[in-house]
């Protein structure tokens, strides 16, 4: 029994340090305009990946976290699927990410908060749960929810006080 503790202490302590990355890549989001989401992809212990939401900056509707650094995974180990992988979010993915990451073959995936306008783990859609699909992702969330939540609930807050200042700037002129 104390084994299975400790086993399962190990992996809280693994994802929390990986999700913390996530939130680093998050934050890099935030400041640069984006909404603040970051992913981390884990091939045993080695960080294969990690990026954060530059839609914007890239002019790529697709340029999510997740799907940014399926790439990067797959360019690093010079193949599209992704088997034994670990993707570690901030935020619940969207169904074009939970797709890319069915089609990767990734092994788990882990998130901190949900999304319930878009998420399609188990806000929104239940895209997972689909006995259709030709391959399972295992799936925790709530890693660092309150802070995954945090960072996002900051983000929009701030992005509406500007939006108010910028119309009473225009109302004014």
């Amino acid at each position: 029994m104390r084994i299975g503790l400790k086993s399962r202490m190990k992996d809280n302590e693994a994802d929390e340090k990986y999700m913390r990355m996530a939130l680093e890549e998050a934050q890099k989001a935030g400041q640069g305009g984006e909404i603040p989401v970051g992913a981390v992809l884990l091939k045993g212990n080695r960080v294969l990946a990690k990026d954060h939401n530059r839609c914007i900056q890239l002019n790529d509707p697709t340029a999510h976290a997740e799907i940014l650094v399926l790439r990067k995974g797959g360019e690093s180990l010079r193949n599209y699927r992704l088997t034994e992988t670990v993707m570690y979010v901030t935020t619940e993915p969207c169904p074009m990410c939970v797709s890319a990451m069915v089609h990767g073959r990734i092994q788990r995936l882990v998130y901190g908060t949900l999304e319930p306008k878009f998420g399609a783990v188990e806000s929104k859609f239940r895209l997972l749960d689909d006995d259709g699909l030709n391959h399972k992702v295992s799936v925790d969330r709530g890693v660092l929810e309150k802070e995954c939540g945090e960072i996002l609930k900051t983000f929009f807050k701030e992005r509406r006080k500007e939006k108010v200042r910028s119309s009473e700037f225009r109302v004014r002129r």
